[in-house]
């Protein structure tokens, strides 16, 4: 009987620090491309192997998958730009090797309200099969994913993807989040570190990303896109000459 006790303790331990990653896997590429609704389109959740993942849905009326990718690739360049996408929350930004007509491979460079605290983030746009795996690249589909991190630390600690579609009306942006990715960078790349290992564990990620956190980024990604759909459109059509419908 101690014997089974110890063993169920151990598990149980074992649990806490490392959680369940094979009973949920950290992203389900399929439901994040999926073309119709899922169960889980806005909130915040934890995973079992505590990550905590936040998802966010905006309709986005008279705006194309084509528009959003303009306003990454070419037009979002300085900080008032920035502050137009979120007037209250975005406070600074630069990027960090971006070429013109190019994201991937670029880092956005931002101070940011999520909540009541001002975030420092390093936001290093990355393959998007470096997340999702393999998926088909479609003009009526734009997919945009990072990995998040801490500005004046090279600490990464999230995942993310916007994933943006066509539709009859406009568009609708599917944004994920995957808090409790964490690794240590050299300059863009990922290197063994003592963080890495303990970072990924299920307790720290429970201790590092509250539930709280979650639930100001999910306000704050629909707040921003929010407003990138309202300002989009005509925006678009005044810098490009290009008919809305297009």
């Amino acid at each position: 009987m101690k014997r089974s006790f110890g063993l169920s303790a151990v598990v149980l331990i074992g649990v806490a620090i490392f959680g369940l990653p094979s009973c949920a896997p950290t992203i389900d590429a399929e439901a994040v491309l999926s073309e119709g609704y899922t169960p889980f389109e806005t909130g915040v959740r934890r995973q079992p192997n505590g990550i905590l993942q936040v998802q966010a849905l905006t309709r986005m009326p008279r705006v194309k998958a084509a528009m959003v990718k303009w306003w990454f690739t070419d037009f979002l360049q300085t900080t008032e730009h920035y502050k137009w996408w979120h007037p209250t929350a975005h406070v600074w930004m630069d990027w960090e090797n971006k070429r013109p007509g190019e994201i991937v491979g670029a880092s956005h460079l931002v101070h940011e309200y999520i909540g009541a605290d001002l975030s420092k983030l390093r936001i290093q746009f990355v393959p998007a099969e470096e997340i999702l795996g393999s998926y088909e690249e479609r003009p009526d589909r734009f997919v945009l994913c990072a990995r998040v991190g801490m500005l004046e630390e090279p600490i990464n600690v999230t995942k993310m993807c916007h994933i943006v579609r066509d539709t009859p009306w406009g568009a609708q942006m599917r944004s994920h989040f995957w808090l409790g990715h964490v690794s240590r960078r050299d300059g863009d790349e990922i290197v063994p570190s003592v963080e890495g290992v303990l970072g990924n564990t299920a307790l720290v990620r429970m201790l590092a990303a509250p539930a709280q956190l979650g639930t100001d980024l999910m306000i704050h990604a629909v707040e921003e896109m929010g407003y990138l759909s309202d300002l989009l459109p005509d925006l678009y059509a005044g810098e490009t000459g290009a008919a809305l419908a297009d």
